[in-house]
């Protein structure tokens, strides 16, 4: 018999969780949320825990506002779930957001010279330029550079606007996904993506994707077969193949 749609969903959260943590794009911290299925006003997230010991009991359904569901939830929750919050109410095409604190990642959020660019052909989607997130635009430079209400969320949602991938300087990156299996693809080549463009600048000059590889990478589908070898390998990797199909 088939799950029910929370159920996948829940289940697809702890997956999520799981390889992420697995690939190191996520360690102690960090964290992966998917949209409710039914309700898009909604959103599923864990509680505040580890991602690689996250279970389908950790799950924790959200408002957009970031307020839980039950209004008996006393868990701890995660201080920055108002970035999942920002990036689902400003974009309705997204299913699935990831805030990251990968620290080959990291550099490029700092560099004031020196962008994040796709170069391998697995990361096309992150697009032809990834937007830095400054905190202190807005918020000043007294703040813990924690997302930690709807204000610094929607702010950070601005800036990732219509792109796949936003970085937050000397914090980490915010990443979207139009399915889960999408975003956690795309996730897992971002740090090796990261390492191979600081790589091919220690040998000089390198040559990024072009705009029309990068639009190519665009129109493939995320769920087609090919797209979704990962999603199987990696979650069996995580020892979580259990949670998969039906």
């Amino acid at each position: 018999m088939s799950v029910d749609a929370i159920t996948r969903v829940k289940r697809d959260v702890v997956i999520a969780n799981r390889i992420l943590a697995r690939n190191d794009v996520l360690d102690a911290y960090g964290h992966v949320a998917m949209r409710h299925p039914l309700d898009s006003q909604r959103y599923f997230l864990a509680r505040s825990l580890s991602p690689a010991i996250v279970e389908e009991e950790d799950i924790v359904e959200f408002h957009l506002d970031g307020t839980p569901v039950d209004p008996n939830e006393k868990r701890p929750l995660y201080l920055e779930r108002f970035i999942h919050g920002g990036v689902f109410e400003k974009r309705p095409e997204v299913k699935a957001s990831l805030h990251s604190h990968a620290e080959d990642v990291l550099p490029f959020s700092i560099s004031k010279t020196t962008k994040l660019r796709a170069v391998i052909h697995t990361i096309g989607d992150i697009g032809d330029g990834v937007p830095t997130w400054d905190i202190r635009d807005k918020f000043g430079d007294g703040t813990t550079m924690l997302v930690t209400n709807m204000a610094e969320g929607r702010d950070l949602a601005g800036c990732l606007d219509c792109n796949r991938m936003a970085l937050m300087r000397g914090h980490g990156f915010v990443a979207v996904g139009r399915t889960i299996n999408d975003l956690v693809r795309m996730a897992v080549y971002i740090p090796r993506n990261a390492r191979v463009q600081m790589n091919a600048m220690r040998l000089g000059d390198y040559i990024p994707l072009s705009a029309g590889e990068i639009a190519a990478r665009a129109t493939l589908d995320p769920e087609a077969p090919a797209m979704k070898r990962g999603w199987e390998f990696w979650a069996k990797e995580a020892g979580v193949g259990h949670l998969l199909g039906d």
